[in-house]
């Protein structure tokens, strides 16, 4: 996408500070971190979300995850990680380019996702599970 600023960084339009990337995937230091460390790790070819990314294409580049995330926790001497990912603005995605954020967590770092727990009715769950099975073919 020409407008996208992730786009920019995976063609070195852009300055990042870098970490691993091959040719599927890139990774760098998030500028905007929620604590130091805070890497993003994405596709180079241009998706929006995660329904977008074809199932290969997703797995290489969780590929680099497992190792970033430990060389993250190392080096920060992170008491926890997040790793997570946002679709569509309503949900937190700020830039239209899928990317999984891995986070180092401290005791008492300060950041919450305010995360609630809901309930089903009588019946509803059935109802979602035949609803997505349904979707799923």
């Amino acid at each position: 996408m020409k407008d996208c600023v992730f786009c920019k960084i995976a063609q070195g339009k852009l300055p990042a500070t870098k970490l691993l990337e091959d040719k599927n995937a890139i990774s760098f230091l998030d500028i905007n971190p929620v604590n130091h460390g805070h890497v993003l790790v994405m596709p180079r070819e241009h998706y929006e979300t995660i329904m977008d990314v074809p199932g290969k294409e997703f797995g290489k580049v969780m590929e680099m995850v497992p190792s970033l995330a430990k060389a993250v926790a190392e080096v920060t001497k992170a008491d926890g990680l997040n790793i997570f990912q946002t679709n569509k603005p309503c949900a937190g995605q700020t830039v239209p380019h899928v990317h999984f954020h891995i986070i180092p967590r401290h005791k008492d770092d300060g950041f919450h996702f305010g995360w609630r727990q809901g309930r089903y009715n009588e019946g509803e769950i059935d109802r979602m599970q035949w609803g997505i099975l349904k979707a799923l073919g």
